[in-house]
This record gives C-alpha cells, sequence and structure tokens, in this order.
C-alpha cells in the first residue's frame, strides 16, 4: 500500500489536500482511522493513511481541523481539541478503558506536536528484581496538555506531567514534571527557562 500512496501523494508527508491524489489518501487515511468503533474523529480532519489511529481497549476522540502526518501512532485512552498537529512518527499511548482517567492522554486546542515527539500514559514497575520487569505490570498515570502548546522535535513527556496553556518545550526535552502555564522550558530533564511575554 506504501508504494500507491506514496503515488498519490507524490512523496508528501504531511496531510495537505491540494491535488486529486493526496485528497484520495487523506480520505483512505481518515476512513482506515474511523473504522474502530471507539474512534470518534471529526470530519474536517486530514489523517495521512500511514499514520496508526487504534483505541485498544479504551477510547479516542479527534476535535475539528486536526492533522496526523505519516508514521503517527495514536493509540488507547486519548482525547485531542480542536486544530491540532501531531507531525510524522509522533508517538501518543493512553491507557485504560473508555471511562478510565488513570491513563488518558488529554491534548486541547490548537497544540502542536513536532516530529518523533513520545507521550506515555504509564510506567513499568520494577521494584522486585527476582520477577521479570514485563511481569510486574504498569502504573498508569495521566498526560495533559493545555491549550496552544508547542512541543518541539524528539519531545518525551512522561505520565503523570501537566504542560499549561501556551508553553513552548524545547526540542529533545525530557518532561518529567509540570509546566506552568506560558513556560519556555527545555532541558534533561525539562526546566523551565523563562515566561512566555518577559
Amino acid at each position: 500500500m506504501s508504494v500507491l500512496i506514496n503515488w498519490l501523494e507524490r512523496s508528501l508527508s504531511t496531510t495537505k489536500a491540494d491535488t486529486l491524489g493526496r485528497r484520495l489518501s487523506l480520505w483512505l487515511g481518515y476512513k482506515l482511522a474511523t473504522r474502530h468503533p471507539n474512534a470518534t474523529i471529526a470530519r474536517s480532519c486530514q489523517i495521512h493513511p500511514e499514520a496508526r489511529v487504534y483505541p485498544r481497549s479504551g477510547r479516542i476522540i479527534i476535535g475539528e481541523q486536526c492533522s496526523i502526518a505519516l508514521g503517527a501512532l495514536i493509540q488507547g485512552n486519548v482525547r485531542i481539541g480542536d486544530e491540532c498537529s501531531v507531525q510524522a512518527y509522533g508517538n501518543i499511548v493512553g491507557y485504560g478503558d473508555p471511562d478510565c482517567t488513570e491513563g488518558i492522554i488529554t491534548i486541547g486546542n490548537k497544540v502542536r506536536i513536532a516530529s518523533h515527539c513520545v507521550m506515555v500514559a504509564a510506567n513499568h514497575r520494577f521494584t522486585d528484581p527476582e520477577q521479570t520487569i514485563h511481569g510486574q505490570g504498569i502504573d498508569p498515570a495521566p498526560i495533559t496538555i493545555e491549550d496552544d502548546v508547542w512541543l518541539g522535535a524528539r519531545v518525551n513527556v512522561l505520565a503523570g506531567v501537566t504542560i499549561g496553556q501556551g508553553s513552548v518545550i524545547g526540542a529533545g526535552s525530557v518532561v518529567t514534571k509540570d509546566i506552568p502555564p506560558y513556560s519556555i522550558a527545555a532541558g534533561v530533564p525539562c526546566k523551565v527557562i523563562k515566561q512566555r511575554g518577559e
């Protein structure tokens, strides 16, 4: 299928509906994403057919005019607001059933998520060295990205973190703690450098 999609899109990795081939490709992407009964996606969304949108045992809700690019993975219990973008190879993985909030990922409106960002709303347990890590299960914890946030390329957001409205997270950062609204933050671990508007 990749060869056909590549031909239709003329190798474009973003979601752009400027040719008949690209419109057909986006139509296919939307159909593939919405084939799951627990995936509710606004018709105005543009989803690349090589993105993977799969709710597993949870529920995925994506609002109006969102863009999901090539290779993006949105899986599990995830809510995305309006006018958001997830660029190529972003990974957003929530946990739990549709009514569970413990492992949910909630993304506000007008959020920009650059290529290769990772959000996973759970951590493996590993306290018992006599047992395999895999055998000890996971601890889900919600992730919240408030409105108008920009995550630079390769940002990792760990379970249990909230990033406040209007914040900018520098490329390559690992966000281990909450970030206050309108912050500019970067680093490993991610720290606030200054507030926007200062």
